[in-house]
């Protein structure tokens, strides 16, 4: 299992995390994003969006659940699984399509839909810790296989 830990000071580098995240993406890879509301997931997602060439704004789909970007150099999809009540409902938007599809997929909350994830992925945690500061943050990515 191989874990990086990296420490940010500010929302500009988490961004440059998830850019260089983006930049380095294959297709398939599949991403799990773990932490509190307002620890970063967002412009952290943003950055990798911008790692992988989209331009346009990238918000959380806490609505909609999925959000397809396709106009990067590979397809980006978005998922925000907080509102579901029942992981069937991840079959009801074709999950499989995406998760073994020809993009990345960013699953936050993924720990309500545990069951279905795939066998690999790499999950990414981000904590704050007010002690070091308001805007510090600590980025845990661990690969799961």
């Amino acid at each position: 299992m191989k874990v990086i830990k990296v420490e940010s000071t500010s929302a500009k580098e988490t961004f440059e995390l998830g850019k260089r995240i983006g930049e380095n993406a294959k297709p398939g890879m599949v991403y799990t994003l773990v932490g509190d509301l307002g620890v970063g997931k967002t412009v952290l997602t943003q950055g990798v969006a911008a790692g992988l060439g989209i331009s346009g704004p990238v918000n959380s789909p806490t609505f909609t659940i999925l959000q397809v970007y396709d106009e990067g150099r590979i397809p980006f999809y978005h998922f925000d699984v907080y509102r579901i009540g029942d992981v069937s409902e991840m079959d009801e938007i074709g999950y499989e399509d995406y998760f073994y599809g020809d993009g990345i997929c960013f699953i936050e909350w993924a720990n309500l839909i545990e069951e279905i994830l795939p066998e690999k992925y790499t999950e990414i945690c981000i904590e704050k810790d007010l002690e070091k500061g308001f805007d510090y943050r600590l980025i845990t990515l661990t690969d799961i296989d």
